[in-house]
């Protein structure tokens, strides 16, 4: 039971929260130089392209829905919407800290600085890209410390709240289940984010984490450290070392759309193949075109303003059919903000 009280003290936060991420993304913009190099001809999509008021519109439905899931008892409202003082300055000064370098990797196209000699042979070739421009790509400790702060400046302190309509459906499917008897296998993990989501909600929930980067899963295990039912696996997810019929449910954030299309089929199939039968897939990445009516124009911007090299091909990959291929069937399909939660079942 939500009170009024922590109702309004959750509308004030994520108030504060928006506020927070927000000015930093104008300030870092006021910094930066053109995102066109001179010469270039300034990006124009031939979709509609959603105004101000609209987006915000969506911030604000995002919210409010995630409000009353909380209402509805499907998941615990965050009681915080900004971190500690101290972690949020720590934050905010690395975030500006990396600007500079950023804005010039940006300025010069520059996106291949990860693609050493010495990672060749461990990583695949489109893993080794500088995606978003990101300071050392997906490869060091600095950038694990950064890539959250990032991604909430990108999103106007959204992305957190995008990430917990995933609960949702996996509340569904937790309702009639024993925790302890159910296992839970979160695909590219990354810092943990989404894990700690899911521990502070299903404490009790064996869970499991997979992602190819050394880096972001030194910062999850420091993120999840409470709790002793965790496993944090470096694997590739093309081949991921689990057994067949492992897990009762995946879930899988943001991550497709930074694979290239060769591969999206690859790691369907792998995830396909862990998932027991009668388990959920819960997966949750950008809207594609069509998901939002009047979007499309905006989501033509992702690939020109950051390093995104097959987003665009994502934003037409036929998910239903992607994975109706490998086994699982489309149960349903939901918009939230700048991304879509889908379902999917293997039978």
């Amino acid at each position: 039971m939500v009170s009024r009280f922590e109702e309004a003290a959750y509308t004030a936060s994520q108030g504060a929260r928006v506020a927070w991420f927000m000015s930093h993304f104008l300030a870092a913009r006021r910094f930066s130089g053109p995102l066109n190099r001179e010469g270039e001809v300034p990006f124009r999509s031939d979709k509609p392209v959603p105004k101000r008021d609209a987006i915000a519109a969506g911030l604000r439905d995002l919210f409010a829905r995630d409000l009353a899931n909380a209402k509805a008892g499907l998941y615990d409202l965050p009681q915080a919407g900004l971190p500690n003082l101290g972690r949020a300055l720590r934050g905010s000064r690395r975030f500006f800290a990396d600007v500079p370098a950023h804005d010039k990797r940006r300025a010069e196209r520059g996106h291949s600085e990860v693609n050493t000699s010495d990672r060749q042979g461990q990583y695949p070739r489109y893993y080794l890209q500088n995606f978003h421009y990101q300071t050392d790509g997906w490869l060091s400790e600095k950038s694990a410390k950064l890539y959250d702060f990032q991604v909430e400046v990108l999103f106007a302190g959204s992305a957190d709240a995008m990430r917990r309509q995933a609960l949702v459906p996996l509340a569904e499917m937790m309702a009639p289940r024993d925790q302890r008897a159910t296992k839970l296998l979160d695909v590219a993990c990354g810092t943990g984010s989404f894990l700690r989501t899911v521990k502070d909600n299903y404490p009790r929930l064996p869970v499991t984490g997979l992602d190819l980067s050394p880096d972001y899963l030194s910062e999850a295990r420091r993120r999840l450290h409470r709790w002793w039912d965790t496993d944090l696996t470096h694997a590739n997810a093309e081949v991921m070392p689990f057994d067949d019929n492992s897990f009762d449910v995946l879930t899988c954030i943001y991550l497709f759309h930074e694979l290239p299309p060769k591969i999206r089929p690859i790691v369907a199939k792998e995830m396909i193949r862990v998932l027991k039968s009668g388990g959920r897939l819960i997966f949750v990445d950008s809207l594609q075109y069509g998901d939002t009516e009047g979007w499309d124009g905006l989501l033509d911007y992702f690939p020109e303003g950051f390093h995104e090299p097959y987003y665009g091909s994502y934003l037409k990959e036929d998910l239903g059919a992607l994975f109706s291929e490998q086994g699982a069937e489309l149960v349903s399909s939901t918009p939230a903000f700048l991304s879509t939660v889908t379902v999917f079942e293997k039978p």
